[in-house]
């Protein structure tokens, strides 16, 4: 952390916003300074990324940087809440600037139009304080953890996924454990789904980011313990939060470079490109084609029912990728092939894979659309909403 004597004094304007926290014995005018010199680089502007960049700079942190690439989607309204509808279609990084920027003018916000990378994520976290997680990805956890380790920087961990989540405190000190303990190998692929096909409560990401927004707050202050060696689970469902002991993995190979880590968790190879696996696939504009041609095309939706109740595309047939995997639907979709191809879809592309695998395996003619019914909205039909 900056030295608190090289801070600049707080003026008579921001005495007045942070009055507050002036007034609470722990923290008082030198914590409200060392909030004023730290800065911290967020990972993420999306679910986890929106309380976090709020509630930081609310609270008065000097620096605050953003690193995303991705862009306003009206998906993302129902829990990305720093972001509004007149942001669908902006960059993540200037909307969510523009939202601190009228909560605190004295902040300073620094955005990183980028997806973090091995060949970026060093220089980019060396240039802060501490790292907070506003990810939702295992390869991207990882690169932080390491990155941080090799800078001795902070990691403020956070996850969510439907009605759960989880928050602790990395890497503070020499001794503290870093996600690798957690996690020391990533799960098979399809085993975690993501937020986006497994989806999440729109107040979760809101929960656990205020959590990890406090934990910033105590790692810059030094009020209170902070998460360090403990894992908080946070089940909103019951509304109980349980404590784990986390602690370093005796004899681990120490961290000495960043490695690429999409091979590392197995997800080196993307969903579009199947072909190359020697896997028949179509594009979704391919898909359109066909379907403008033909009235007897199978078109087969592996997704949940609960995601064909957001969005459809017209004219397909609704069997669950668990139901292929127990074998129960095959001689169901083999009534409907009746030796025709049978073209699958999912949200993304993953689970629709997945099932034309399965099905190859069973004799049936399969071919995946790459990009899913996401793709289709997209590039075919925007009617169609995405999630």
């Amino acid at each position: 952390m900056t030295d608190q004597h090289q801070v600049s004094e707080l003026s008579s304007q921001e005495r007045g916003r942070y009055a507050r926290h002036l007034t609470l014995p722990e923290l008082g005018l030198a914590g409200q300074r060392r909030l004023k010199a730290a800065s911290v680089l967020c990972i993420g502007a999306g679910g986890l990324g929106s309380p976090l960049l709020l509630y930081l700079a609310a609270a008065g942190i000097g620096r605050l940087g953003i690193v995303d690439d991705d862009r306003v989607d009206l998906s993302n309204l129902q829990r990305q809440v720093i972001h509004g509808q007149a942001s669908v279609g902006e960059a993540k990084t200037s909307s969510a600037r523009k939202r601190i920027l009228d909560l605190n003018e004295h902040c300073v916000v620094e955005e990183h139009l980028c997806r973090l990378t091995a060949d970026n994520a060093l220089q980019l976290i060396e240039g802060y304080d501490l790292v907070v997680d506003g990810s939702d990805n295992f390869p991207t956890r990882y690169l932080i953890s390491d990155a941080c380790v090799l800078l001795g920087r902070p990691f403020i961990y956070g996850s969510v996924q439907r009605f759960e989540g989880q928050v602790t405190v990395f890497n503070q000190g020499p001794h503290s454990p870093d996600y690798r303990d957690l996690v020391p190998q990533p799960p098979p692929r399809d085993l975690v789904p993501s937020c986006a096909d497994g989806g999440v409560m729109g107040v979760m990401p809101g929960l656990i980011g205020l959590l990890q927004a406090t934990e910033v707050i105590k790692v810059i202050t030094g009020l209170g313990d902070t998460l360090d060696g403990r894992l908080l689970l946070v089940d909103s469902l019951s509304m109980r939060f349980r404590e784990l002991r986390l602690e370093r993995r005796p004899n681990r190979p120490p961290i000495e470079k960043l490695v690429n880590y999409e091979q590392f968790c197995n997800s080196g190879v993307p969903v579009e490109d199947e072909e190359s696996q020697g896997m028949n696939s179509i594009s979704v504009r391919e898909l359109k084609a066909l379907l403008d041609e033909r009235t007897d095309l199978v078109l087969l939706d592996v997704r949940q029912q609960a995601e064909a109740d957001v969005a459809v595309i017209q004219g397909s047939q609704l069997i669950p990728l668990a139901s292929i995997e127990s074998g129960d639907a095959i001689e169901r979709i083999r009534s409907l092939a009746n030796d025709r191809t049978v073209y699958v879809h999912c949200k993304l592309g993953g689970r629709s894979a997945k099932a034309v695998d399965l099905l190859t395996r069973f004799g049936i003619q399969a071919v995946n659309v790459t990009g899913g019914i996401d793709a289709w909205s997209q590039e075919v039909d925007a009617s169609v909403p995405r999630y």
